[in-house]
């Protein structure tokens, strides 16, 4: 009997331990070769653990157990081989079922009703609802689908984001109430994954360790939305992704960066370390929690090259798929909680970089212009720095610099006949 050893891998430098976020596979069961066998959470990240090779697989350590990078989780015994995937062989002779002339094998029983329903044992069942990807299983929630009722395409009939709006897609009607919520007096209590409390830790040490200060303004977005308004068409055509406000917002910032140098700098021991590039970490809202993947040498970047790292990053944050090198190494951070409906908040900065920017949702709010009362789609916009690096000058400064550039939106390109093409690269 040859046993493999499955060992946990690391998911990056300076973390020693990881969680068992749950197991694909149970004790016992035939395992192909690079088969997903687990999902295991490190404090930035959630990773899948393959099969090195296919067998019989052992586990050894439980779901929700924290084990060490390095340590042996499960066994695999190659003597026994996975048997030939039903699937691909029905695939191949056109659909018919083919029984492989090994021996006689007296076919399974059916289950009983009410033993599986629809034909299928509870243990299946069992498996199909822990065998969905992380969003899936997000969007599962969300939308009140029992993973039974979703029939899985992946490897192994993983159920993936895809399968579930298929699924939706079919005319299948979600629960119109959250369920469970009817005023009873249940309660549910859930471990924490390990990123969520990193997350936790690392926001109550900045609480604790910097002087945070946030400083406010507010912007008229009326030339940007005229800007994005008349060239968002020819854009979306030229390059593929939509014109947002993010990546006005992105090079306003990379721009004051450059003539506030400190806001860009973090602080080391007694040491300020400045950078002389802005690699700009965009928040976004995943299954896990959180995620902060970076965009690096944005000061570099059109509006949309910013776009198209902007977008490729969100999908891989909503499936999952950041890796720890996407997501290190940023020097300052913006986020947006307009998205949500925020009028206004204070963003914590996001360790070790200095300052953090807060974008705001945008409403029609009566302001002065000339001494006339105009109706102006303003957003407020709140700026959070260390205030051991960043005095209150450069902060308020830089602040209004963005202010400035995005309400004079050809303060961000030098000339140009049409400004506002040449800033969207038309």
């Amino acid at each position: 009997m040859a046993n493999i050893e499955v060992k946990v891998p690391s998911p990056g430098e300076s973390i020693s331990e990881v969680r068992i976020a749950q197991w694909l596979v149970a004790d016992g069961d035939v395992v192909k070769k690079d088969q997903v066998i687990a999902e295991i959470d490190s404090d930035k990240a959630t990773l899948e653990l393959s099969a090195e090779e296919g067998g019989k697989i052992s586990l050894l350590a439980k779901a929700d157990e924290t084990v060490n990078v390095g340590d042996v989780v499960a066994k695999i015994d190659t003597s026994v081989k996975p048997e030939k995937d039903e699937k691909e062989v029905k695939e191949e002779k056109g659909g018919k079922e083919v029984k492989e002339a090994k021996g006689s094998v007296d076919p399974a029983p059916a289950p009983k009703q009410g033993e599986g329903g629809a034909g299928r044992p509870k243990e299946e069942h069992a498996q199909t609802a822990s065998h969905a990807t992380p969003v899936a299983k997000a969007v599962m929630a969300e939308k009140g689908i029992a993973a039974d009722n979703v029939k899985g395409t992946g490897p192994n009939g993983r159920i993936s984001k895809s399968d579930v709006e298929a699924y939706i897609a079919g005319g299948v009607a979600a629960p119109t109430l959250m369920n469970g919520w009817g005023g009873n007096r249940n309660s549910t209590r859930t471990k924490m994954s390990t990123l969520r409390k990193k997350v936790g830790e690392r926001l109550v040490s900045v609480k604790n360790e910097t002087a945070m200060l946030t400083t406010f303004n507010e912007v008229d977005m009326s030339a940007v939305m005229t800007v994005r308004n008349q060239y968002k068409d020819k854009f979306k055509e030229k390059y593929g992704v939509g014109l947002g406000f993010m990546s006005f917002f992105t090079k306003a910032v990379t721009e004051a960066l450059r003539l506030f140098p400190n806001v860009n700098a973090q602080l080391d021991g007694e040491n300020i370390v400045n950078f002389d590039y802005a690699d700009i970490g965009i928040a976004v809202s995943s299954p896990k929690g959180l995620m902060v993947p970076v965009v690096r040498n944005a000061e570099q970047m059109s509006l949309a090259e910013i776009e198209s790292a902007i977008k490729d990053l969100a999908v891989k944050a909503r499936d999952g798929k950041l890796s720890l090198a996407e997501m290190s190494g940023g020097t300052f951070t913006i986020t947006n909680g307009g998205v949500f409906g925020s009028m206004l908040s204070t963003p914590i900065i996001n360790p070790p970089q200095s300052a953090i920017l807060g974008m705001h949702n945008i409403v029609e709010r009566p302001v002065a212009v000339n001494g006339q009362v105009v109706i102006r789609p303003v957003m407020f916009v709140a700026l959070s720095y260390d205030h051991r690096i960043i005095d209150g000058k450069e902060s308020v400064s830089f602040l209004f610099k963005v202010k400035e550039m995005l309400e004079d939106p050809a303060k961000l390109v030098l000339g140009g006949k049409d400004p506002g093409a040449v800033l969207a690269g038309l």
